[in-house]
């Protein structure tokens, strides 16, 4: 089935819905409650379909659930459209301006130009040296700006080490997907995560910033360990020869580089104290970054990710119309009459998710799975904490093709990959992710 006919079937499945959410508004004016919940299940379900085939652009699909919900009055318009309010969005913003400031200014290309001259031209340490540096920066930073950063000098240190740049770019990528699991900031899905817990379970205290960094850091250490012990055997030996990235990130500010790290440094300890409210110290930061020169306005609005945001703030509508229309409780009824056992549980959200997540954005992923959790644990007896965290983790184990995330694609061009690359390199990890989430995540949070 072509692109064109998935669009055509997927644009005639939304314009029925719509018609009929006009007659349901038009007419009659409250459905019966069952109505609710297949009706919301039903944007879902095109939602997932225009997600995995991108046949309309990803913030144009998030924003349609909204607007589906809306129509079909399974949400109030006004509660449909909040979550751009929502306090995890303003986060992210302010973080987007933060770390792209660090960029900026040349502290993430002094970091990595250090990490090569630490490697003294060894395959093995320049890839432990890559993986390390690379992941440490994807906690804080954009995993995206990361490797956009990363891919220039990896490929100059390839080439005067004789290295082959396709044993280290790949492990760089997915180096990036793992760092960004170890704080509250690093990735969406964790933020995602956190604010699905605050509307569907108000009474369980969300995860801390540092939180996460308790199955993070372990996570991305196994991922280092597997490819410096056995993963680079399954490496290809592409040459990899780099000719430049449109998306190159050029330093322009060098001598406001200490203003943008102490920026960076307070932000981090003021959210990880709790001193202030996690809002508050991001926007605060995102201020300081234009107020010291560290970037301009241009730079500062230019950093935000819309994708990403539109993603994040659309779909968070999607939590509230499966609480509201009592879809959630139903899948969660369900989901426990054929899995109880909570160890069953936690591994089919795992499942799912890592599937899902190697073939659409991690961010949609995460928003489409997480509000489905939360009931799951509640009709099972369990705490939702290991099944949210077990999506969090396995929204960044996408280790599988070049399209599961951003710095996967960024990679492939450079490290001259083909498809199936990824996957032969990939799914050992993939493999040993899944394990270490269904029993890793129960010894930290308790079921």
């Amino acid at each position: 089935m072509t692109k064109k006919t998935l669009s055509i079937i997927s644009l005639t499945i939304l314009a029925t819905l719509f018609v009929a959410g006009t007659c349901f508004a038009a007419g009659a004016a409250t459905p019966p409650p069952p109505s609710h919940a297949y009706i919301t299940l039903g944007i879902l379900a095109v939602a997932a379909v225009l997600f995995f085939t991108e046949v309309v652009p990803l913030p144009v699909t998030a924003m349609l659930v909204p607007v589906a919900l809306s129509m079909f009055k399974i949400i109030p318009a006004k509660a449909a459209f909040a979550n751009f309010g929502d306090q995890w969005v303003v986060i992210f913003m302010a973080m987007f301006i933060v770390g792209d400031a660090i960029f900026i200014t040349g502290f993430a290309d002094k970091v990595g130009k250090a990490t090569i001259k630490l490697s003294k031209g060894s395959e093995v340490k320049l890839l432990i040296y890559t993986m390390l540096a690379v992941g440490v920066l994807s906690a804080f930073l954009s995993n995206t700006g990361t490797v956009v950063v990363a891919i220039p000098m990896i490929m100059a240190m390839c080439a005067s080490a004789g290295v082959k740049a396709g044993k280290i770019l790949m492990p760089a990528a997915f180096a990036s997907s793992l760092g960004g699991t170890i704080t509250l900031v690093g990735t969406p899905p964790n933020g995602i995560v956190n604010s699905v817990l605050q509307k569907m379970a108000p009474n369980i205290p969300p995860f801390g910033f540092f939180e996460y960094a308790k199955f993070g850091v372990p996570l991305l250490a196994i991922g280092l360990l597997y490819y410096v012990i056995i993963g680079k055997n399954f490496l290809p030996k592409s040459s990899g020869e780099y000719g430049g990235s449109e998306e190159e990130i050029k330093v322009q500010r060098p001598h406001k580089m200490w203003w943008s790290v102490a920026t960076f440094i307070f932000v981090v300890i003021v959210m990880a104290s709790g001193f202030i409210p996690l809002v508050t110290a991001a926007m605060l930061g995102a201020c300081l970054m234009v107020i010291t020169g560290c970037m301009t306005m241009r730079e500062a609005f230019k950093s935000i990710d819309w994708t990403t945001i539109f993603l994040f703030a659309g779909m968070l509508s999607m939590s509230t119309a499966l609480q509201k229309s009592g879809a959630a409780e139903m899948i969660a009824k369900n989901v426990v009459a054929m899995v109880q056992n909570p160890y069953m549980v936690l591994a089919v959200c795992c499942f799912l998710t890592q599937l899902i997540t190697n073939f659409m954005s991690n961010t949609a992923t995460a928003a489409l799975m997480a509000p489905l959790a939360v009931p799951i644990a509640m009709q099972s007896g369990v705490s939702p904490l290991p099944l949210m965290m077990g999506i969090a983790m396995s929204a960044s184990a996408c280790f599988l093709t070049p399209v599961a995330t951003p710095p996967n694609t960024i990679v492939l061009g450079p490290g001259k990959y083909t498809f199936m690359d990824y996957f032969k390199a990939g799914w050992p990890l993939q493999i040993i992710s899944f394990a270490a989430c269904v029993f890793g995540i129960p010894m930290i949070w308790p079921f």
